[in-house]
């Protein structure tokens, strides 16, 4: 399976961006799906993440800032960003569990990863 992420870029503090991941190859279902960063000298940790039926769960320091969504006919996960802060400066990595065919065993897969920078 490969994942390819896309939206990042250089934004000023306030600014706005969307990201997406299109997951495809050998896949029967995608089960949850997920954003990633990780800052320089931090460890990575989770943004947001979305199930297969729409269920969200955000990060604390995101809430009420960023949005995640799923597009399942296109096997695509957004992220969408908004007021972003110098401290959402990071590499963001979608991430999803996805099972490849019947009776398989779920499996996590990650993206190349896409830098956003925010200038304050």
């Amino acid at each position: 399976v490969q994942l390819q992420a896309s939206g990042g870029g250089l934004v000023q503090a306030g600014g706005s961006l969307r990201l997406s991941c299109a997951v495809s190859g050998n896949i029967f279902r995608i089960n949850n799906m997920g954003w990633w960063r990780q800052a320089s000298g931090k460890e990575r940790e989770l943004v947001a993440e979305i199930t297969s039926g729409g269920s969200t769960n955000y990060a604390d320091s995101v809430k009420g800032r960023f949005t995640i969504s799923r597009d399942n006919a296109k096997n695509t996960v957004y992220l969408q960003m908004n007021s972003l802060k110098s401290e959402d400066t990071a590499v963001y990595y979608c991430n999803v569990e996805e099972v490849p065919s019947v009776g398989g065993w779920a499996r996590s897969s990650w993206g190349q990863g896409t830098q956003v920078t925010v200038s304050s």
